[in-house]
């Protein structure tokens, strides 16, 4: 059976539902089909408990906010992470408001920053002087003071010493965000919509471009077997760690020089409710030396359906799956002529991240809780256990002088023609899928996003659109209020 589309998106994760909406919104008459390998959407990379759940705004992580050689602390990365966020949180109520969006997906956690050392809190310190000129960051606070870190955060403080020097920073406007229930209520409503099908159970097999620019797609169903083809106009490739093997596939140029090697987390989980009222927060340290930017320690006050918890880690695993439903084949079966020395050359160059991998992996139950009482002094171990959250696909790209690289965030590749993108990488990942989508359509629909047809329904999901959060610090304040307001958030 072969179909005729405008649109194959390929995932049923956060990201696909995200363009899904927006592009229906802006094409209403659109015809779109989704595939999703398991048997339910959102069950992978942005499953509930497959990610840490932070509304990464940069509030309170660390690496997005590196000290230079001259001491210095450069926070642009941080600037766009948090502009980014805000554009999320636009568009969010704006679906809250369209009905779209109909169950809780966000409540209000302080984020925190949590250091010692005199070293680290000088960090800090000029950390948040940088940080606090801005609008999106103005009301974070500071304090070295013992009494002041207790009233935020008293578990982490009980029976701590007194004399011990820290610094910390907490932001009120901080978030927990449940992605699962966005991405169920946004693949809901593309389900209703006309011209929309939502597919599960269907794996993508092959890819084929046509001499007028169009794409085949083959997909077979997992249960029957049967094989369906779609043609169509564009595709969009967001299928987490699946990605980088169906980039591949496509054959595309942009796509050679790409390797990646999985990365798995593991979280410590206390469900204790005594124990949760006393941490109503996520605080997070800094990473160990060597260690992949997702690994920054953290306790992290979580709801996820309803259901209260404390999460601590990342603990780092190593596997050879792309994705927790994967294969041990996955990461062998990645490998090409084109990526095979960037991947050697990082692997070289980055030998301290390995190291760090393989201590964690060989990490006793003792050690982990050991690392876990840095954090909360108090903590018991019967009150915790180890589960193991999602799988992350650390992204290496070919590097002239170094001959391969890692890649951080989010990478967005794409044909010449625009006719077929995909999303590589992780962290921040689903916080800022609104703003990747923007990138993503300006990227590959150019001449339509310079509409102004176009510009005007943006405008409406997305208030801010086409101005600076980060320059225009009224607007941030504005739009940060309004949003609040929709969504139940303190601010």
């Amino acid at each position: 059976m072969q179909t005729q589309k405008d649109f194959v998106l390929i995932g049923g994760g956060i990201m696909s539902a995200t363009l899904g909406v927006i592009m229906k919104k802006l094409m209403p008459e659109a015809k779109i089909s989704i595939f999703e390998k398991l048997d339910k959407v959102a069950a992978e990379s942005t499953d509930g408990w497959n990610n840490a759940g932070t509304g990464h705004s940069a509030f309170c992580e660390l690496n997005y906010t590196p000290q230079q050689s001259d001491g210095t602390v450069n926070i642009e990365k941080a600037l766009n992470i948090a502009s980014s966020f805000e554009v999320s949180r636009q568009f969010w109520a704006y679906l809250k408001i369209q009905n779209v969006l109909k169950g809780s997906f966000i409540k209000t956690v302080p984020h925190m920053s949590f250091l010692w050392g005199e070293d680290n809190i000088t960090f800090l310190k000029k950390r948040h002087e940088a940080m606090t000129a801005f609008a999106l960051f103005e009301d974070m606070k500071y304090s070295e003071d013992f009494d002041k870190v207790e009233s935020w955060v008293p578990m982490m403080m009980k029976n701590r010493d007194r004399n011990e020097r820290m610094g910390v920073t907490r932001m009120i406007a901080g978030t927990d965000v449940d992605f699962e229930a966005i991405a169920k209520d946004m693949m809901a409503y593309l389900k209703s919509c006309e011209g929309v099908e939502v597919y599960t159970n269907h794996k993508v097999k092959k890819f084929k471009k046509l001499s007028d620019g169009s794409w085949k797609v083959k997909v077979k169903d997992v249960k029957t077997g049967k094989s369906i083809v779609e043609q169509t106009k564009f595709v969009f490739i967001g299928a987490g760690g699946a990605s980088l093997p169906l980039l591949q596939k496509s054959g595309i140029e942009e796509g050679k020089g790409y390797g990646g090697f999985p990365v798995s987390g593991k979280f410590m989980r206390c469900k204790d409710p005594e124990i949760i009222e006393q941490h109503r927060a996520k605080v997070y340290g800094k990473a160990a030396s060597g260690s992949p930017p997702m690994s920054m320690p953290h306790l992290d006050e979580r709801r996820i359906a309803g259901e209260d918890s404390l999460l601590f880690g990342p603990y780092a695993g190593m596997s050879l799956r792309f994705l927790k439903t994967g294969s041990i084949f996955d990461l062998a079966g990645s490998i090409r002529l084109h990526n095979i020395w960037p991947m050697l050359s990082v692997a070289k160059n980055e030998f301290g991240l390995i190291k760090y991998l393989v201590g964690q992996v060989t990490l006793s139950k003792k050690e982990r809780f050991k690392m876990l009482k840095i954090y909360f002094p108090e903590a018991q171990m019967k009150n915790w256990e180890l589960y193991t959250a999602g799988q992350r696909v650390q992204i290496m790209k070919k590097d002239k002088e170094k001959g391969g690289i890692l890649k951080l965030g989010t990478e967005i590749i794409n044909s010449e023609d625009g006719s077929l993108v995909a999303l590589l990488g992780a962290s921040p990942g689903a916080s800022t899928s609104v703003s990747i989508m923007l990138d993503v359509l300006n990227k590959c629909f150019p001449e339509q996003m310079n509409s102004d047809d176009w510009k005007n329904k943006i405008t409406e999901m997305i208030p801010s659109y086409g101005k600076s959060l980060i320059e225009d610090q009224q607007l941030c304040r504005d739009t940060r209020k309004a949003s609040a307001e929709v969504l139940g958030l303190e601010e």
